[in-house]
């Protein structure tokens, strides 16, 4: 790969246009958080279209990602990264417009293609161009950070535009940023060669993608309270079968999507399992905690979103700090450190939910002072412990962690919500509604427009306890599986010292 000498300066340009498409990618994940009841009302959508609209943009991109990140490394990240934006800004302009759910699920599909185009190239961008491991630290800090705390300001960013403007237009923000960070690309990216011998495995690409629709669908169906335990199985079975074949085809290819030996190394592996972990709790407590706040306890959507901005403030603090400090630590030992920190905060807000509004705040900033560092000291074991020439693969690998995170979180905590959701709705006697009010908390809130005023408060009031309930299940989820997470990494980073020392 050609060397670059780019002055300080220049270095620190590239990862703020970097970072700003970034942002844009985990702001998209999130923001819609805020939008979904005024979304769900105004385009009539249905539960399960609900799930999809949320649920296709981070679950595409996990499936796309592998080859992607390849293909950056064959043909150069900045190549992909400016067609990358310009998809991105073309699909924002389609799903700000959409007039009914099913437009603005295939517009978050390709806004999903656009971001991994994107992401890979962002952290690969990076990993080539801060040389010194200091500077590589504190860059991939700033990367860490800006990823988490994006996600966390989605809620805010939704609440805001909402206040004033119709849902459609948190999507149209995205435009003029995609504009002058694609002017700013152009200008000042070095055009690196990629590596023209490697091939790009599309069928591959295919193969992951399937196998984690197929897995992902299979978990909504079984969940729903009319669905289908032979489409679940059947889609199951698909999305095992294209898993299995996909690992098969890998190992056999002289130019694998993901070379499997990388997970040899304990630091690599652990910092996956920490993304991974991280970005699912930290969605699942933001799409709970958001719908609770407004479906619930009557916030605005701009006061769901100032709640929730604690989290990323704190996460974003936290990621620069380990950041700075990363290159003389073991970063193993942080990622335990910061999940366990993590499991702390959202045990807290399990318990005081219902308490004083100031320790709920101090839950929601130790909890993203944890996933800050946590995500932080994953991205440095991961782009660290590769060869230069498998950033894209390495930076893709994270980067599926990360979204598979997320779709796993909105899939698993979103179909254990509404399963705790139906199972614990109860009717009131000699009240004849439609029995999609045992969907979801939205549709029952829907139906009681339409009732008279005491029959409608019994309504609400019946499915707000059920969804309260869901709401205490799914926190208490999260906090366990980040303690165990802590738990696991502090066995393989005790290990791992004990293994080096022999």
């Amino acid at each position: 790969m050609s060397t670059f000498h780019l002055s300080k300066l220049q270095r620190w340009i590239v990862l703020a246009i970097v970072s700003s498409a970034l942002l844009l990618i985990v702001i998209d994940m999130t923001v819609l958080y805020t939008a979904l009841p005024q979304l769900t009302h105004d385009l009539s959508a249905s539960a399960s279209e609900k799930l999809w609209i949320v649920n296709i943009y981070p679950l595409v991109m996990a499936g796309l990602l592998p080859g992607l990140g390849t293909l950056g490394d064959r043909l150069g990240h900045k190549k992909l990264f400016v067609i990358g934006l310009a998809i991105f800004g073309i699909a924002s302009l389609m799903a700000a417009f959409a007039p009914i759910p099913s437009v603005l699920i295939a517009a978050r599909t390709l806004l999903a293609v656009g971001a991994a185009m994107m992401m890979p190239a962002t952290l690969s961008i990076i990993r080539t161009t801060f040389t010194d491991a200091r500077e590589l630290s504190l860059a991939i800090g700033v990367w860490a950070s800006v990823s988490s705390a994006g996600a966390g300001i989605g809620p805010l960013i939704g609440g805001l535009l909402l206040e004033h403007f119709w849902w459609g237009s948190v999507f149209l923000i995205n435009i003029p940023i995609v504009i002058i960070a694609i002017i700013f690309a152009v200008w000042l990216i070095p055009n690196r060669k990629g590596h023209v011998p490697k091939t790009w495995d599309f069928i591959g690409s295919v193969q992951i993608m399937i196998g984690l629709v197929g897995l992902v669908y299979a978990i909504k169906e079984i969940s729903r309270r009319e669905g289908s335990t032979v489409i679940a199985l059947i889609s199951a079975i698909l999305g095992i079968i294209a898993m299995i074949i996909f690992v098969r085809r890998q190992r056999k290819s002289a130019n694998p999507l993901i070379d499997f030996s990388l997970f040899k190394d304990s630091r690599f592996t652990t910092g996956v399992i920490t993304a991974l972990l991280s970005c699912f709790a930290l969605i699942g407590m933001e799409l709970i905690v958001t719908q609770r706040l407004q479906l619930v306890l009557g916030y605005s959507p701009l006061e769901a979103g100032l709640f929730i901005i604690f989290t990323p403030i704190a996460s974003f603090i936290s990621g620069i700090l380990i950041g700075m400090v990363l290159h003389r630590v073991d970063t193993m030992k942080v990622q335990w450190i910061c999940l366990f920190v993590s499991g702390l905060g959202m045990g807290a807000l399990l318990l005081f939910h219902n308490g004083n509004i100031i320790i709920q705040i101090i839950a929601l900033m130790v909890l993203g002072a944890g996933l800050g560092g946590a995500m932080t000291a994953a991205s440095n074991s991961i782009m660290v412990n590769v060869p230069i020439e498998k950033a894209g693969m390495a930076a893709s690998i994270e980067e599926v962690s990360f979204e598979l995170g997320s779709a796993l979180s909105i899939t698993l905590l979103g179909s254990l919500s509404s399963l705790v959701y139906t199972a614990s709705f109860v009717l009131p006697e000699g009240l004849s509604v439609s029995p999609i009010v045992r969907d979801s908390l939205d549709e029952a809130l829907i139906v009681a427009e339409n009732l008279p005023a005491t029959a409608g408060a019994t309504l609400i009031e019946m499915a707000q306890t059920a969804f309260d309930k869901s709401f205490v299940v799914v926190l208490a989820t999260a906090t366990i599986i980040l303690f165990i997470a802590a738990f696991m990494i502090r066995v393989a980073a005790h290990r791992t010292k004990v293994r080096n020392h022999k």
